[in-house]
């Protein structure tokens, strides 16, 4: 287990719920409701273009602050490769997704490792013991199924995908899912890349909803006075 308290995520919509980047995830969840007007938003995928973009914070956040509207909400590391949601919200990995795939047989009944958190109404079901074939685990008939069964459990599940141009798992995964949001850190990846990012999801059908764009300065001089504190938007 990593330090910390367990089940409290270390993301600013739980620390400081009152700032200005707290906000900004709000505004994300309530434009995610009316997109989900016509067409259901019960699985969600969140990806970016390369690494340390901060989609693993912004997968947490986000499902904070629907859990805190009163959501049943499950996030699902499917970052075999670089874990981050035990970390986030303090809690063990040694068991998550990947023991539901080593299941012995066909078995469909196999015990759920869902964790909950501080927040109610908010459960992880983290990466688990990382596999050597990632890629292919995601894409395969079994993670379908992995779906449908913590679609029952919860009104969405959120999951945490690997960065979508390096390697494929956020590519096969994306057909699985209702919508797309593709993480974008201003500064951190070129302009060229996250277009290509954005090419690639749509290349398999994925029905990508728009960017979420972290390590934006926040504008203390224009907004400062309707928050608690001014720090930066990130994610």
């Amino acid at each position: 287990m990593t330090t910390g308290v367990a089940g409290e995520p270390d993301v600013i919509a739980f620390t400081k719920p009152r700032s200005p980047a707290a906000e900004a995830y709000r505004t994300l969840r309530t434009n995610l409701q009316f997109a989900s007007l016509e067409r259901p938003l019960r699985r969600l995928l969140l990806t970016s273009a390369g690494p340390d973009e901060g989609k693993s914070a912004s997968v947490a956040n986000l499902a904070v602050t629907m859990a805190q509207a009163e959501a049943k909400v499950i996030v699902v590391d499917c970052d075999l490769r670089r874990p981050a949601q035990h970390e986030i919200f303090h809690l063990r990995n040694t068991a998550g997704l990947t023991n539901l795939f080593l299941a012995s047989g066909d078995r469909r009944d196999a015990e759920l490792p869902l964790q909950p958190t501080a927040v109610p109404n908010l459960w992880v079901l983290t990466s688990g013991p990382l596999p050597h074939n990632p890629a292919e685990l995601l894409g395969s008939p079994r993670m379908d199924a992995i779906l449908e069964r913590l679609a029952d459990r919860a009104d969405v599940v959120i999951l945490d995908a690997p960065p979508v141009v390096p390697v494929t798992d956020a590519a096969v995964l994306a057909p699985k899912v209702d919508g797309v949001l593709l993480v974008v850190g201003a500064g951190t990846v070129k302009r060229d890349v996250a277009r290509k990012a954005k090419v690639q999801l749509e290349a398999v059908n994925a029905r990508v909803l728009g960017l979420v764009v972290t390590n934006v300065p926040f504008d203390a001089a224009a907004f400062g006075q309707y928050y608690e504190s001014d720090e930066s938007a990130q994610g």
